[in-house]
C-alpha cells in the first residue's frame, strides 16, 4: 500500500510539473507586452515611418482639412480662425505664407504640431493651408 501511495505521488509530482510548465508559458503569453516603444538613437528608430493610409499618394488639402482640420477650423475651436471667414483670417494671411506653413506644421497657440495630423506630410499640411485660405478671403 506504501508503494502505491508513493507510485502515485509521484506520478502526480511529474503531472503537475508538466502541467505548471504549460500554465507558466500561458502566463508568459498572457502578459508578454503587446507593443514596444521606440527612441531615437535605437535600431528601430532608423526605419522608415509608415505611409498614410492613401497608397503613398498626397492627399489634397481639401481632403487633409475635411479629416483633420475642420474639428477646430469648421468650428472656431479654442480660437481657430473659422475656414471662411475673411475677417479671422485676414491678419494672418498678411504675415505670410511661409509664416502660416510654419504655424500650422510646428503648431501656435492652442492649435497642436500639424493639427496632430501626425500621417500628414509637410506637403499635405501646407496643401490644406492653401485651402484653407482660398476657402477665406
Amino acid at each position: 500500500m506504501k508503494n502505491m501511495l508513493s507510485l502515485l505521488l509521484a506520478a502526480g509530482l511529474v503531472m503537475g510539473t508538466a502541467f505548471a510548465g504549460a500554465d507558466d508559458e500561458k502566463i508568459k503569453n498572457r502578459i508578454a507586452p503587446v507593443g514596444s516603444v521606440c527612441m531615437a538613437g535605437d535600431e528601430c528608430a532608423a526605419a522608415a515611418p509608415a505611409q498614410a493610409a492613401t497608397g503613398g499618394e498626397a492627399r489634397s488639402g481639401e481632403d487633409v482639412y475635411k479629416a483633420s482640420c475642420f474639428s477646430c477650423h469648421g468650428t472656431g475651436a479654442a480660437g481657430a480662425p473659422r475656414f471662411g471667414d475673411a475677417a479671422a483670417w485676414t491678419d494672418r494671411i498678411g504675415k505670410g505664407m511661409d509664416t502660416l506653413y510654419s504655424n500650422a506644421i510646428n503648431g501656435i497657440n492652442a492649435m497642436p504640431a500639424k493639427g496632430l495630423c501626425m500621417t500628414c506630410s509637410d506637403d499635405e499640411i501646407k496643401a490644406a493651408v492653401d485651402y484653407m485660405v482660398e476657402g477665406s478671403k
